[in-house]
């Protein structure tokens, strides 16, 4: 097993459980940003930062039996839930990574939404520019989303807060 997917496979014993694709894209892309050592690549796509290479190894783990994905059928669309295996808590249990703990971050960003993640992922995602030119360019690339004052505020003070 490589490297990579068994980091992944310390994240969701960590979240115990991730609802929906493109928080669980965010959620990684987050802790990326803030130093933690996943090395999945990043473009921007529709919704903010997107890693292929990260649908990949978790269709892989699903395969191998270690990540458990639900599909829920919702009116319109379908959710789908992640969530680590018995099997995938044994391999992990023989196979000891040296992660630094992310578990406050994790547990600050299941509290929530997927669009509010998006939002911060796509602040961190144009953090090389200067936060007025980082809002800027939200509201370029996001405008369907009408991301408000309040919540680009909150987004500030959350990257504040996940990056201690």
């Amino acid at each position: 097993m490589l490297t990579n997917h068994a980091k992944l496979m310390q994240f969701f014993a960590v979240a115990n459980e991730v609802t929906g694709r493109k928080k669980l894209q965010k959620m990684i892309y987050i802790l990326q940003k803030c130093h933690m050592p996943f090395e999945e690549k990043y473009a921007f796509h529709f919704y903010g930062p997107y890693s292929e290479e990260l649908t990949l190894r978790v269709e892989e783990l699903c395969n191998l039996g270690f990540i458990k994905e639900e599909k829920e059928d919702r009116s319109n669309y379908h959710q789908y839930r992640y969530s680590i295996t018995e099997d995938g808590q044994a391999f992990l249990e023989q196979f000891k990574m040296d992660m630094p703990d992310f578990s406050s971050q994790v547990s600050a960003m299941q509290e929530k939404s997927s669009r509010f993640l998006e939002l911060v992922a796509t602040m961190l995602y144009f953090d090389d520019l200067s936060l007025e030119e980082s809002i800027t360019k939200v509201h370029t690339v996001k405008p369907k989303q009408k991301y408000t004052e309040e919540e680009i505020q909150e987004a500030i003070s959350f990257i504040d807060q996940i990056r201690q």
